[in-house]
């Protein structure tokens, strides 16, 4: 069996803005001025969202490197808070990335800190978050209240009766893969940075038991259809002396 031996959160200022409070983000607007100009406050508070993030890898027993994706909108200030609230919460490296502008060169030092985490790791240290016997519901609610701090779970009938059903038909030892919103540690997209005092409502649990889980279905989440059984990636090659990529189109 396969386990890691670190993880690397990707995260920009502008994102942790907007988990600070930042105004919301629509897909063909200007980004509102908090997002081009410096705002360590405003930074700071989003810091909770990543700082949740790395509490939650930590679980796992494996150490964490930050990438912190720059933009030419970033300042020093912004990127040295970010650094001090990872940090503080068990980072093992926070490094500025730029290689969207210099291309690899940009990420080296991230790749050093890669390095040099998965060198001080042992794969068997890694643990799980949950054993597999555990039932369908106890699963559930260990992500709910261990990965997002939620106060509870609530299952609609739907729900329950298809956990009923897999349960009967032997699936109940499958691990278990949340689908929900990507916006929030909750069900509710709106709600940003690291939020208390919230309930997650499971609407349907679906199972993908040739691939080995089971999902539930957290509010209206739309899932996406799984890979052929020829994948087009088999067809996908890189010319190790050109460089060429093919079939790509």
């Amino acid at each position: 069996k396969y386990a890691p031996d670190c993880a690397v959160i990707v995260a920009t200022v502008r994102a942790l803005k907007m988990h600070g409070g930042g105004p919301d983000v629509v897909a063909g607007r200007p980004l509102a001025d908090e997002y081009l100009s410096e705002d360590v406050g405003l930074v700071t508070q989003g810091c909770s969202n990543l700082v949740q993030h790395i509490e939650n890898i930590r679980k796992f027993n494996i150490p964490v490197v930050v990438a912190l994706n720059a933009f030419a909108s970033d300042t020093e200030a912004e990127h040295a808070a970010v650094k001090a609230a990872a940090m503080a919460a068990g980072a093992s490296a926070v490094e500025i990335s730029s290689h969207h502008a210099l291309g690899g060169a940009g990420a080296l030092d991230l790749a050093k800190a890669v390095e040099s985490a998965c060198a001080s790791s042992s794969s068997s240290s890694f643990k799980f978050l949950y054993p597999l016997d555990m039932s369908i519901k106890e699963k559930i609610a260990t992500i709910a209240r261990e990965i997002y701090r939620a106060d509870g779970v609530t299952y609609s009938e739907a729900a329950e009766a298809k956990i009923d059903l897999y349960t009967r038909q032997g699936f109940a030892s499958l691990p278990v893969c949340m689908a929900k919103t990507q916006y929030s540690f909750s069900d509710n997209k709106l709600l940003k940075g690291a939020p208390t005092g919230f309930t997650v409502s499971v609407d349907d649990v679906r199972a993908s038991v040739g691939a080995g889980f089971i999902f539930p279905i957290l509010g209206s989440m739309p899932t996406i259809p799984g890979l052929p059984t020829r994948p087009c990636y088999f067809d996908i090659d890189i010319d190790t002396e050109t460089g060429e990529i093919t079939g790509l189109m």
